[in-house]
């Protein structure tokens, strides 16, 4: 589940239970029948996200998000996992709780607003420049 490709569309990243837990897994893309599998989390994981330059792989792992040096080349060679954020990270359902700018710098995460909260709540505000315009008028 969970499928990303990178961003030179050679190297698929996903989810699989098979070791008896969700891990994070990279195979090569399109051509599968090349060989060759990685089991890039050893903790568990979910939501893998390729930095914009590919040379890099994130996870989460419960409420800890994780980022994994890669090669990939020829071949695929992962590094070993660093933990980058962790606590508060709120999982969203079917897709993925957080997101990367498009020049690798910055991330965007859901997360709850403090500890005590126990549910997720998103504002959605229609029609939003009416209601720009009446509290800031360009008069």
């Amino acid at each position: 589940t969970q499928p990303a490709l990178s961003s030179d569309g050679r190297w698929l990243a996903y989810i699989s239970d098979e070791s008896g837990q969700a891990e994070v897994y990279v195979r090569p893309f399109p051509d599968i029948e090349r060989g060759g599998r990685w089991q890039v989390s050893t903790a568990g994981g979910s939501e893998p996200m390729w930095s914009p330059d590919g040379t890099e792989l994130f996870f989460r792992s419960d409420d800890s998000l994780f980022a994994v040096p890669v090669e990939t080349g020829a071949s695929f060679t992962p590094g070993n996992a660093e933990l980058i954020l962790e606590g508060m990270l709120v999982g969203f359902q079917g897709g993925r709780s957080y997101d990367i700018s498009a020049d690798g710098s910055r991330f965007l995460t859901m997360k709850r607003a403090n500890e005590s909260d126990s549910q997720a709540r998103i504002v959605i505000v229609l029609n939003w420049f009416e209601e720009l315009e009446r509290l800031v008028p360009s008069d």
